[in-house]
């Protein structure tokens, strides 16, 4: 008998923990989402870009798997979205190459995006920087499953 209200007091206190680390995750996920965003709009001006941002963001949906389940957390982002994002990046990386050689210069010239050439270099950077964003926290996010075998992309 003594050691059933042992195991429940145990019990009890493991799932309060568990509850804390939810709600502390709660609080914590939209923060790490914003911050992947500001370091992915402020690359250009200074440290940061779009792999350190695509890591941040990509930890926000980690530590959600973490937290409340890997099982969960694939409901979150399926397979089939993680592959579309993958692509999507690498598509809007390769796209603003190809729109710059369309549009007279050499690929990734983002000079010629626009009709003021410092305007067209920074609209390409943000571009490319959101690309490559995108790409890298679709694949952190893939390893992750990867490596957590709940991965059925095949």
């Amino acid at each position: 008998m003594k050691s059933l209200r042992v195991m429940s007091k145990r019990r009890r206190r493991e799932m309060q923990h568990k509850e804390v680390l939810r709600v502390c995750s709660k609080l914590l996920i939209p923060l790490i989402m914003l911050f992947a965003l500001y370091v992915q709009f402020h690359g250009d001006f200074g440290p940061g870009g779009g792999f350190q941002a695509g890591v941040i963001f990509a930890s926000a949906f980690i530590l959600y798997a973490l937290i409340f389940g890997v099982d969960v957390g694939m409901k979150v982002l399926s397979p089939g979205a993680r592959r579309f994002f993958l692509a999507a990046g690498l598509l809007l990386y390769a796209g603003v190459g190809i729109v710059g050689m369309l549009l007279g210069g050499r690929y990734l010239n983002y000079s010629v995006l626009l009709q003021d050439p410092i305007a067209g270099q920074h609209l390409g950077i943000l571009l490319i920087e959101l690309g490559v964003g995108v790409t890298v926290a679709a694949a952190m996010i893939t390893i992750f499953y990867v490596f957590a075998n709940q991965d059925d992309s095949e």
